[in-house]
């Protein structure tokens, strides 16, 4: 299977980590890009190579915001669990003045929920009780954070 990306919207995520309290300061551009302080890379065309062998799912999770179909009036903008990642080291500068440093990547794995649904609100009823369950991998949403390169849009691509 082929890992798609998706540009969506980058707001969505800022306001859900900001949320759940996650906050980042700038980090030096001459950092080395090694797993402990990962920093985005691009290929010729500017678009962005993927970290390898999915390391962001090692990096600090943020939480897995839901918006179901069935809790939207079966029309939600991004129906499923949207699992957030981002590097440990810009967690760690965002903790310190609020706002998350150039070099930043969030990760939104995207999963739908498992279904039929078996109520009206689309939930239905395991083992462990009602509620929504994790279903088919979706794709990835990814934001990164360059001042610089991708000033007209606030400084985040998507």
């Amino acid at each position: 299977m082929t890992t798609k990306i998706r540009i969506a919207t980058a707001m969505v995520v800022v306001f859900a980590m900001m949320a759940l309290g996650v906050v980042v300061s700038r980090s030096s551009a001459k950092a080395a890009r090694s797993e402990s302080h990962y920093l985005p890379q691009f290929n010729e065309s500017g678009e962005l190579i993927l970290p390898p062998h999915n390391m962001w799912r090692e990096w600090v999770y943020v939480g897995s915001p839901l918006t179901p179909n069935g809790l939207n009036g079966g029309k939600a903008g991004f129906p499923e669990y949207h699992n957030v990642y981002i590097q440990p080291w810009s967690y760690e500068e965002y903790k310190k003045p609020n706002k998350f440093p150039d070099g930043t990547i969030m990760f939104k794995e995207l999963q739908l929920t498992l279904g039929p649904a078996e109520h009206p609100d689309g939930s239905q009823t395991e083992p462990s009780g009602r509620g929504y369950f994790n279903g088919t991998y979706n794709g990835l949403d990814v934001m990164v954070k360059d001042s610089k390169r991708f000033s007209k849009t606030n400084g985040w691509v998507f």
